[in-house]
């Protein structure tokens, strides 16, 4: 992970060149706002952000403030600030990006794209999460770069009934994305992709306005929505290996000198390693809660469901210019 986190540091000198020692932050520590959308104060994001913090401030250079929802909960909200300066470092999700016109990004977001999380590391902290990086840096106009890669969790479906086949999901209105490949790969099988807010979806799901959703267990949990009628079976799809991207503002990277880069960049070395052990470990919790709440789990054979994904990958990728990139992950082992 080191490698790959100072591989996506190194992408501060494409155009800009190298920082002045005595630009920013000598005599005093520098200040820097962190922030992420989730109100609650023990998710997995918050527990990265204070990783940060604590790892950047041992060394006297750094006053990182955390923002836990605060100062946004949406993502277009956070990266507003990241670019006129409200912000210096924020976590934001492939739906951002491709709203953003960054499209390349998507990448990410197609349904069982990745095997398990050790595929997802090699993916991610490996050349194409560089490549996508590069790629976020060159389209955002050189505003923001790719500091490291966090994750939401592997992504179930959870409804009123359990699904083991893409047939049984077959005219159920399930609550996703409504446009874009998650929504092509749910109406592909039958589903019908319906758009609810997060805050509404717990009565939707308890007033049949939508018969399931998709989402990963320290999320779905939480929220209660096992607890539903429509929330109860949940089916172990594992259609999305979640990932997230840690943003900084350039002009402030930029202006750092090479011992504050060298400390910021073990410091999200840290962080990024607690986000990911947090989530792996909360999936195991949750689900434990969800069955002893009552929750119905099955597991699935996900390999029909996969064939019916690849079809949109392909798409996709050869819409995008994308279909080496696709394949180089498929042969990553």
């Amino acid at each position: 992970m080191k490698k790959i986190l100072m591989l996506l540091m190194s992408l501060a000198i494409v155009g800009c060149g190298e920082a002045d020692n005595s630009s920013v932050g000598v005599d005093k520590p520098l200040k820097l706002v962190a922030a992420h959308n989730q109100t609650n104060i023990t998710s997995p994001y918050q527990t990265g952000m204070l990783k940060l913090k604590e790892s950047a401030e041992q060394s006297a250079k750094f006053d990182i403030e955390v923002h836990a929802g605060t100062i946004g909960t949406n993502e277009n909200e956070l990266v507003e600030k990241l670019v006129l300066g409200g912000a210096d470092i924020v976590l934001v999700s492939p739906g951002f990006m491709t709203s953003a016109g960054i499209d390349e990004v998507d990448l990410f977001s197609l349904l069982y794209l990745f095997n398990n999380y050790q595929h997802w590391e090699k993916v991610v902290d490996g050349d194409i999460g560089k490549k996508i990086a590069d790629i976020i840096y060159q389209k955002s106009g050189n505003k923001y770069y790719v500091i490291g890669y966090w994750t939401a969790g592997v992504r179930h479906w959870y409804g009123k009934k359990p699904i083991n086949t893409p047939a049984d999901a077959k005219g159920l209105k399930i609550r996703t994305q409504t446009a874009g490949v998650v929504s092509d790969f749910w109406s592909s099988i039958g589903a019908i992709p319906t758009s609810v807010a997060w805050a509404e979806l717990y009565q939707a799901l308890a007033s049949n306005v939508v018969d399931g959703s998709e989402n990963a267990y320290p999320y779905l949990v939480p929220m209660e929505h096992h607890k539903t009628a429509n929330g109860k079976y949940i089916s172990e799809t594992a259609h999305d290996y979640t990932t997230r991207f840690l943003l900084i503002r350039a002009s402030i990277w930029d202006k750092m000198n090479s011992e504050q880069k060298a400390i910021l960049e073990t410091a999200v070395q840290e962080a990024t390693q607690a986000e990911r052990n947090a989530i792996y470990s909360e999936e195991h919790q949750y689900k434990d809660k969800a069955i002893a709440d009552g929750a119905i789990v099955n597991e699935v054979d996900t390999v029909p469901f996969s064939d019916a994904a690849k079809i949109i990958q392909d798409r996709w990728a050869e819409k995008y210019g994308m279909t080496d990139t696709l394949q180089q992950i498929r042969d990553t082992q």
